[in-house]
């Protein structure tokens, strides 16, 4: 299994814009990630694995999302 698989919890190694995500697709050396304020594709080599309280963020945003939406986010 690759760096940053599905359900990985993931920051941009270059910018904190995107905020932090959560991998919901692979291909290659990319990754689809939902970030919190939208989706991207962006290189493995660009993610680094998310903090403890950016992993904290992203499960209480998706929370949220699920809460007041339904579904799976």
């Amino acid at each position: 299994m690759g760096a940053h698989a599905m359900g990985a919890f993931v920051a941009h190694t270059g910018t904190d814009v995107y905020g932090p995500g959560k991998v919901i697709g692979t291909d290659g050396d990319w990754r689809r990630v939902r970030f919190v304020h939208f989706v991207a594709t962006v290189a493995v080599g660009d993610l680094r694995t998310a903090s403890p309280q950016e992993e904290g963020e992203v499960r209480e945003w998706l929370r949220e999302k699920a809460v007041r939406h339904g579904g799976s986010w």
